[in-house]
């Protein structure tokens, strides 16, 4: 029958795999066969975890996710890890149903799961946006601040237009990296052009 290798996924450092590596056991996954992506989003293709797993099932075997939307959280995403499954032999198994893309109701219950993954990642993004427009708008979102104050960028300009101090020694001035140097000159030359 093929071996059963499983695959778990966590969007953030924070969140813990133990539920999803609970379930993947629980259908029969060998511990040392699970392989995990802790801190990547499913829209983002390149996870060495997954590429682990795709690595890792041959003709025969099973790939057993928890849920579809650790897999993929978008459409095509979902439907061509799908069919790359299906052209190497390898079933698919959604937290113990296996998908058949031969049966035209697993096919359309895979496409939903699919589109309700994307609606979901679309959702989160969408209030994410919408969270960080009001924390800009109350002010509570202002980005990095400046490493120099502009008291020290105006001396920092100063020095410079000396011609006495190389980039180097700016650095070292004002304990900063080259490129915060450059900034401060680069922003001081479009605001005179």
């Amino acid at each position: 029958m093929g071996e059963l290798i499983g695959y778990a996924r966590c969007s953030t450092v924070a969140q813990d795999l133990t539920a999803q590596r609970d379930i993947l056991t629980g259908l029969g996954v060998p511990e040392d066969r699970i392989y995990l992506d802790k801190g990547l989003t499913g829209t983002n293709r390149a996870r060495p975890g997954l590429d682990q797993a795709l690595a890792a099932v041959r003709s025969g075997d099973t790939l057993v996710v928890p849920k579809l939307d650790r897999l993929a959280r978008s459409v095509p995403d979902a439907r061509d890890i799908g069919d790359t499954l299906l052209a190497r032999g390898v079933r698919l198994s959604l937290g113990g149903g296996i998908y058949d893309p031969a049966d035209p109701m697993s096919k359309m219950f895979f496409n939903m799961l699919a589109v309700f993954a994307e609606f979901e990642a679309d959702l989160l993004r969408m209030r994410t946006r919408e969270g960080m427009a009001i924390a800009r708008s109350r002010g509570k979102l202002k980005g990095r601040q400046p490493k120099l104050t502009n008291r020290q960028q105006a001396e920092l300009l100063r020095m410079h237009g000396t011609g006495e101090y190389t980039i180097a020694e700016l650095m070292e001035v004002f304990s900063v990296g080259r490129a915060t140097v450059y900034r401060v000159l680069e922003r001081t030359r479009s605001t005179t052009t």
